[in-house]
């Protein structure tokens, strides 16, 4: 089937037959279009659908998911990055990238599956301008109902059998779903929490806290650096929204080690509506710094408003 803008869709399967008629044909079109072919699947599903293509296989690049979808930031930027690289032809000319990307439900926790949700609605803000085409695929064997009406709200379209498609009446536009998301306030830091309180010119201070923590927490060097850096952009943020004066909260949960950093919100502004998910332009002015510090965070929480906003990163331990 030729399709032209950009086309997100799900497809909940129950059968290995199901997945291979959701998405067997959709490759051969997309090979047959000279279109690049990105599966993105489970370890099963690339030896069936391998299987299914015989030959045409070696035309399609295949990842286990488990080694692609780590944390939602750095999926989404992996896929803006493949799609930058792949998106051309030879001569210059614009070429469409079809993916199967299925995507990791399994022993996620509350936050890390809210954030998932999160990024599969924002591939419908984050591709919009391209003529790329998503298919998710949904195992309804393995998959909560949660995850599963999710899949409906974050997604446009629905695939249902061998080319049949349906729209989906649940959709929510991504600023809709973004902000029942955030729509609840973050807990309060936990008692034991240490605080550094910095103003202008102060931030080292927050930055080499952090990095102390980060040590203390077992994580590598290289991460400490990343810690660093991320600290960095959210505190000149902090420091440029907020009044000139921010806090840096230190603690650890099961698994992660948290950097807060809250200010009083004084001069804070109104958008952007993603701060931090989208990759900026190379020429933008600004919008660089989240993006960063969302790439170096495991997953990374946010609120923004005039009372307070409050930039929570967590890096797994």
């Amino acid at each position: 089937m030729r399709r032209t803008g950009f086309v997100h869709q799900a497809l909940a399967y129950d059968s290995d037959e199901a997945f291979l008629a959701g998405t067997e044909p959709y490759v051969r079109d997309g090979l047959a279009d000279g279109d690049a072919v990105l599966a993105v699947v489970k370890r099963q599903n690339i030896a069936l659908l391998r299987d299914a293509l015989g030959n045409s296989s070696r035309e399609v690049e295949f990842i286990d998911s488990d080694h692609w979808y780590g944390y939602p930031s750095r999926t989404l930027g992996q896929y803006h990055a493949y799609c930058t690289e792949h998106g051309r032809t030879a001569a210059g000319g614009p070429r469409r990238v079809r993916v199967i990307g299925e995507p990791v439900w399994s022993r996620r926790g509350e936050l890390e599956t809210r954030e998932w949700m999160r990024y599969e609605s924002l591939l419908n803000v984050a591709f919009a301008r391209s003529g790329h085409w998503i298919v998710c695929p949904y195992d309804r064997r393995a998959l909560s109902e949660q995850v599963l009406t999710a899949a409906a709200r974050t997604h446009p379209e629905l695939l249902h059998g061998r080319g049949g498609m349906a729209l989906s009446g649940a959709y929510a536009y991504p600023e809709d779903f973004c902000a029942e998301s955030d729509a609840d306030a973050l807990e309060p830091a936990p008692e034991p929490a240490r605080e550094v309180l910095f103003d202008r010119g102060g931030s080292v201070v927050a930055r080499y806290a952090a990095a102390e923590f980060a040590r203390r927490g077992g994580l590598s060097e290289e991460r400490v650096g990343d810690v660093m850096s991320a600290v960095h952009e959210s505190a000149l943020n902090a420091l440029r929204f907020g009044g000139g004066r921010a806090v840096l909260r230190l603690w650890s949960r099961p698994s992660y080690l948290v950097f807060e950093i809250a200010d009083s919100g004084a001069n804070a502004p109104v958008g952007p509506r993603f701060p931090g998910h989208l990759p900026p332009a190379p020429q933008a002015s600004s919008g660089h710094g989240m993006w960063v510090a969302r790439q170096l965070s495991d997953l990374l929480e946010q609120r923004i408003a005039r009372g307070g906003s409050v930039v929570r990163m967590h890096f797994r331990a």
